[in-house]
């Protein structure tokens, strides 16, 4: 689908206008263009590209779907590759998926292309077409509008990372088991990935906002700067969500071994309770004795209860002893 928006001054906006027509829609340089790509075959779109001068390799490098976030100065024209990444639970684990959005930012125009239906580019769209006043202030002002819905659409994954771990946090305390530690994993591949998204695409925002290109407004350099700030912040939430992420994982550890402790603390006891018993019936149970032998005493009743009161009180009694040992 192929969809754009025409701004001039002093005229309603106009919307989804003939491919065909925007190079010549271009050359009134007080006019506005926005053409947005989606999910169009390579073959249509690669056509219309060429119309507006694009560098081959520029076209090829959007087409191909598979570069992370940077920025490339073509003069007349600016060539930007940002990231998208759609992270959800699914279950104990994260789904995470990463979209690429491919702009072409000139004097006043600019083309984006995306292979998927990207909510921060639909956000922009709708704005723009409800108040004229964000295409008027020109196409850079538009790609500062969607550069601003496409980073606080990772606040939510953020928060949602960040309710995940309060809740694992809450098992490991009460019950530490295996799923809880697949969780953490899948949280720690999670918060990676975006890592691996926010740093160049930080970098991205910081040449925006600091260097000097033609196709980019001075005035509007600090709308760019702010965008930098967020992304910064949103690195060190990244960064900290890692680090509790990975203290959870030493206090699950921890957990489970002060449980296996504790398990290998009662067998223990149970084992030592036990002992004398079973050296006393290992005793008396071995035929050394005959019942019509000197030792005919060994099987009389009082000597019953004796050894039945032996093996009653010899327990209990290591039991205290034990406790006064402070061994348990």
């Amino acid at each position: 689908m192929i969809r754009s928006l025409y701004y001039i001054p002093g005229r309603p906006i106009q919307k989804d206008l003939p491919p065909e027509t925007f190079p010549e829609l271009i050359r009134n340089r007080r006019s506005v263009l926005w053409v947005d790509f989606i999910s169009e075959p390579p073959e249509t779109s690669q056509s219309i590209l060429e119309e507006f001068g694009f560098h081959p390799l520029a076209i090829d490098d959007a087409l191909q779907e598979t570069h992370i976030p940077r920025l490339d100065d073509w003069g007349e024209y600016l060539y930007i590759v940002f990231n998208y990444m759609n992270l959800e639970p699914n279950g104990d684990t994260w789904k995470t998926e990463v979209d690429e959005l491919d702009v072409f930012l000139g004097k006043n125009y600019i083309v984006t292309h995306h292979d998927h239906q990207i909510p921060a580019v639909d956000e922009t769209w709708i704005v723009c077409e409800r108040d004229e006043r964000n295409v008027q202030q020109g196409a850079d002002h538009i790609l500062y509008r969607l550069t601003d819905h496409l980073m606080a659409g990772y606040m939510p994954a953020v928060e949602k990372i960040d309710e995940a771990i309060d809740q694992i946090e809450d098992q490991v305390f009460h019950r530490p088991s295996p799923r809880v530690l697949e969780q953490l994993f899948s949280l720690k591949r999670a918060l990676l990935a975006m890592r691996r998204v926010i740093i160049p695409q930080r970098e991205v925002l910081n040449k925006l906002a600091r260097d000097d290109y033609k196709v980019v407004d001075p005035r509007d350099r600090v709308f760019f700067r702010d965008i930098y700030d967020h992304l910064v912040r949103l690195h060190d939430l990244n960064e900290s969500l890692r680090d509790i992420v990975g203290g959870v994982q030493d206090t699950y550890l921890s957990a489970v071994n002060n449980r296996m402790n504790e398990i290998m603390k009662t067998l223990t006891i149970i084992t030592v309770l036990f002992m004398p018993l079973t050296f006393l019936t290992g005793y008396f149970g071995m035929n050394f004795f005959e019942p019509l032998g000197n030792l005919t005493g060994w099987t009389t009743t009082p000597m019953f209860y004796i050894t039945l009161a032996i093996i009653l009180l010899l327990p209990f009694g290591m039991y205290i002893w034990m406790r006064r040992r402070t061994w348990l």
